[in-house]
């Protein structure tokens, strides 16, 4: 027998009813796992990575700090956050508090901590050359081209070694 249109769209909606609460049922049995381990090994939010300001519990005679170091502070890579402290570098899947944020009409740039001036700036000198550190010039040759001597060998360097010449060639002299 052949199923209409209308019928098949009932048949999907009823099994997304049971995939939904087939996957809460099997969240619980998850859930009650994790709370066991996290309450088995004394783990905090900041153990896990969430930084909700909650501290570690202490036992009975144990000294308050745990013998544990403090906590580091957020790197500078961080570049979204809210006001409950929660980060996302950009790198990655977006986390769950900013998927919702988004979902729910916000933007990415209302989370943005820093802006920076220009991402490739940051990662690469100049197109000049100019880094803000001066190194010193160690090869040159008629044209102008210049090497510091660190880093790859610039390809006119690389040519003009493959043609029979030497450093020496190109050395700067003082």
């Amino acid at each position: 027998m052949t199923k209409s249109y209308s019928q098949l769209v009932q048949q999907i909606e009823a099994l997304k009813q049971k995939a939904n609460v087939l996957k809460r049922k099997e969240a619980q049995g998850v859930i009650a796992k994790i709370k066991e381990a996290i309450a088995y090994y004394d783990l905090t939010a900041e153990d896990l990575g969430f930084s909700s300001g909650v501290t570690r519990r202490t036992r009975p005679g144990e000294a308050t700090g745990g013998g544990r170091k403090a906590a580091a502070l957020p790197s500078a890579n961080v570049k979204y956050g809210n006001e409950q402290g929660q980060i996302w570098s950009g790198r990655g899947p977006k986390p769950a508090w900013l998927r919702e944020a988004l979902a729910g009409g916000h933007s990415l740039e209302d989370y943005a901590l820093a802006k920076p001036a220009s991402p490739k700036a940051a990662r690469r000198p100049a197109a000049s050359g100019k880094t803000g550190r001066k190194v010193p010039i160690k090869y040159r040759d008629d044209a102008g081209n210049a090497w510091s001597g660190r880093g790859s060998k610039p390809k006119w360097l690389v040519a003009a070694l493959k043609s029979g010449k030497t450093l020496e060639d190109f050395a700067v002299n003082g």
